[in-house]
């Protein structure tokens, strides 16, 4: 399901090639993700895969309706850590333009005014972000300035793997 396709590596070039045109851009992006915790691991199920050649329909049995768990949003921006902030309930589109609205100002008290003025906002291509409600949202949050599906900077599809958060958070 999330393997890469043959028009992912132009996508990802391009993306990179953006990036790298401007050598201090990457200090003024905040790239963030929400990944599932319960007691007995991470369930960040997003960057999950079972590769198999023999049986491309294999399934992992989980029982995760039956146990507890919860759900943990972070960020990072340059060297600065911010959260976490635990979501609760159903994450659904309406529920995160929620958060980004209510509580995600009160995440960036800390960060200085001249890199929030400057900050790209980065999340990636999961459905309830990009909403048209969450979509407007950034557009007038973040004018120009944030990167996901459907926005000024496209973050490319199948690619969770960008994100420093996949590599330094979760794990």
């Amino acid at each position: 399901m999330q393997h890469l396709r043959p028009g992912d590596f132009a996508d990802r070039l391009e993306f990179c090639k953006w990036l790298n045109d401007s050598r201090q851009l990457h200090h003024y992006i905040l790239f963030t993700d929400e990944a599932q915790f319960n007691r007995d691991s991470v369930n960040n199920t997003h960057n999950s895969h079972v590769w198999a050649d023999e049986n491309p329909h294999t399934t992992v049995e989980s029982n995760l309706q039956l146990s507890f768990s919860v759900r943990v949003w972070c960020a990072v921006l340059d060297e600065q850590l911010i959260g976490p902030f635990i979501l609760e309930g159903r994450l659904t589109g309406e529920a995160y333009l929620r958060f980004l609205q209510e509580e995600f100002p009160r995440l960036l008290e800390d960060v200085p005014l001249n890199k929030r003025g400057h900050m790209y906002f980065q999340h990636d291509g999961a459905p309830l972000h990009s909403s048209r409600e969450v979509r407007n949202f950034l557009n007038y949050r973040f004018p120009g300035r944030w990167i996901g599906r459907g926005s000024p900077h496209n973050w490319s599809a199948r690619s969770p793997d960008l994100s420093p958060l996949d590599y330094c958070v979760w794990g």
